[in-house]
């Protein structure tokens, strides 16, 4: 069993100190009585008692309520398959300048993220036999997901991909560490990054070059994609009043940084201009060598907290009822 949300379960720490305050505090006197003595015959009725174990009901519902929410999964079979392909990481430029509608999508005018989300996302099903993560990046990179046969989970967090998802900026040096970062540790005979920008190095610790470098020694090749036109693009900008509306901004991408990147890695640096370029360029690198290994792959994960949550709202409602009829406490 798994969790899709595991940091849930740090709430769980708060059901003990919340029995523990609880123990301390006691309840309050809903009579106070100037002599225990007068009321010492009522202690020994078994309702006088009851607020201990609905104290304990309420608990255990948060408790089944927490566990609910990290969203517990049981991977239901395994199998081994052949994995006949390369590790591949996928870097994707979510800056602001992504936002530009120099490209077309189905004869309409879309952002160039758009646009690279449909190319990626053919060519992750044109490679359904290899491992794919996803990263993206503006000011820092940020992992969408790790290397995974799990195509159809690996296409929805791509949808989920968006431009704001961290702070501004262009780090393409810290994108390609990341990336790297990420296969290091891969056995496969063949490990590459892809990385897509139309910008220049403007933020991160590593230089792109540093990056380049390190990838080299670890055998990883990093083809560098530059996307968007050249000259100006149509940008959205907000005017004096807070009003979007599009303006034509220069644009520039660092070719020459990407160049280096490439080959210092054994790759190749490709330029995009329009949609059919950039789907030829994902088309092209998909030709790349293969290598065979056999992975271990979860199927199907099947959702358990509706056998978490069910019950903790069952005992809520429970105690809710207990407190409000027999076990009434008086005003």
């Amino acid at each position: 069993m798994t969790f899709q949300s595991p940091e849930f379960l740090w709430l769980l720490v708060l059901v003990p100190l919340l029995a523990l305050w609880r123990g301390c505090k006691g309840a309050t006197a809903a009579i106070e009585y100037s002599s225990a003595e007068l009321v010492r015959q009522v202690a020994k009725d078994s309702r006088s008692g009851a607020g201990g174990w609905i104290t304990s009901v309420r608990l255990l519902s948060l408790a089944l309520l927490i566990v609910a929410l990290a969203r517990p999964q049981f991977g239901r079979g395994t199998t081994e398959v052949e994995a006949s392909g390369i590790d591949i990481v996928l870097a994707i430029d979510i800056s602001g300048s992504m936002e530009a509608l120099d490209f077309q999508l189905n004869g309409q005018a879309v952002s160039r993220l758009e646009v690279v989300k449909s190319a990626v996302s053919k060519f992750i099903e044109a490679r359904p036999n290899d491992r794919i993560g996803l990263v993206v990046f503006a000011g820092r990179p940020y992992l969408v997901s790790p290397l995974t046969l799990d195509h159809p989970w690996l296409q929805q967090n791509l949808d989920r991909v968006k431009i704001g998802l961290v702070e501004d900026g262009t780090a393409i040096g810290s994108a390609i560490a990341a990336s790297v970062n990420r296969l290091r540790d891969q056995p496969s005979k063949s490990k590459i990054v892809i990385l897509l920008t139309d910008g220049m190095n403007n933020a991160g610790k590593v230089a792109p070059e540093t990056a380049a470098d390190a990838a080299r020694t670890m055998g990883i090749k990093v083809y560098t994609i530059g996307a968007g036109v050249k000259g100006n693009a149509p940008m959205p900008v907000k005017d004096q009043f807070g009003n979007r509306r599009y303006a034509m901004v220069p644009v520039d991408v660092d070719e020459e940084t990407l160049k280096k990147v490439a080959d210092a890695t054994d790759a190749r640096f490709y330029r995009a201009t329009d949609t059919d370029s950039l789907e030829n360029i994902y088309a092209e690198i998909d030709r790349l060598e293969k290598s065979k290994a056999k992975i271990r792959k979860f199927e199907h994960y099947q959702e358990l907290f509706a056998w978490f949550l069910i019950p903790g709202l069952l005992l809520l409602g429970g105690e809710f009822w207990a407190m409000n009829t027999r076990y009434r406490r008086l005003p």
